[in-house]
């Protein structure tokens, strides 16, 4: 059928004026929801009670800004009926004490290590011969390390700890006598220190590496989630 282009062209018109302009079309607005409240590291002074330059070089992961500022608690007053775990827990929060009283303003984080081998806790060798005894106990078996961590800020103190077990290869007394004497020993809980030469005495470790080193860096980051404090979280 022949039908004139004319007739179509008023055909098209005549239905598009019957049609209404509905306006702007309007689109229901996604708001943003508001930050969690958090504290900014920032604003935020965080204080080291140790000198333990393991401990600086770990805490340094993860605050590229902090004061260090060494404890004056002497270990030998933690109780000698205490568990591995409550001792190292009850001096990382004789040290985080000691020095919340001189920066009554900052977050403190105290810590202490100590290595278990049966029924003994192993603290730092005071010279080569210690350290060659302790050596000899941990040789050819697993031990555990324990590291107590304690925060401190204004009123607020929490704790908590980790457990790691290490295996110690077989030492002969030729490698006892050479490490002990080399010094690395004498400064460290267990007279060895796995970030150093003392690796190469360790077949394999179960838990958590910088825990041995001397600060649990999961455990910390779960304390200061207490204090309103996440870590990689964009400011």
């Amino acid at each position: 059928m022949d039908i004139g282009l004319g007739r179509i062209g008023s055909e098209i018109r005549s239905c598009v004026s019957g049609i209404r302009d509905p306006g702007p079309t309007s689109f229901p607005q996604h708001t943003k929801s508001p930050p969690r409240e958090r504290k900014s590291v920032l604003s935020l002074e965080i204080v080291l009670a140790s000198a333990s330059p393991r401990r600086k070089e770990l805490l340094s992961l993860i605050f590229s800004d902090f004061r260090i500022v060494p404890s004056d608690f002497d270990e030998s007053e933690v109780p000698g009926n205490l568990s591995p775990s409550k001792h190292v827990l009850h001096s990382a929060m004789m040290k985080a004490r000691d020095v919340a009283r001189k920066c009554p303003d900052a977050l403190v984080i105290g810590a202490d290590t100590v290595v278990v081998v049966g029924e003994s806790i192993l603290g730092k060798p005071a010279d080569a011969d210690q350290a060659g005894q302790m050596l000899r106990l941990l040789s050819g078996r697993t031990h555990q390390v324990y590291t107590g961590v304690a925060l401190i800020h204004g009123a607020k103190e929490l704790s908590g700890f980790e457990c790691t077990d290490v295996v110690f290869s077989k030492l002969t007394d030729e490698v006892i006598c050479r490490y002990a004497a080399s010094g690395e020993p004498l400064d460290k809980a267990g007279a060895y220190a796995i970030q150093g030469r003392g690796s190469v005495l360790i077949s394999s470790i179960s838990g958590c590496y910088p825990n041995v080193v001397g600060l649990p860096l999961h455990k910390l980051g779960t304390l200061l989630k207490e204090f309103g404090i996440e870590l990689l979280i964009e400011e």
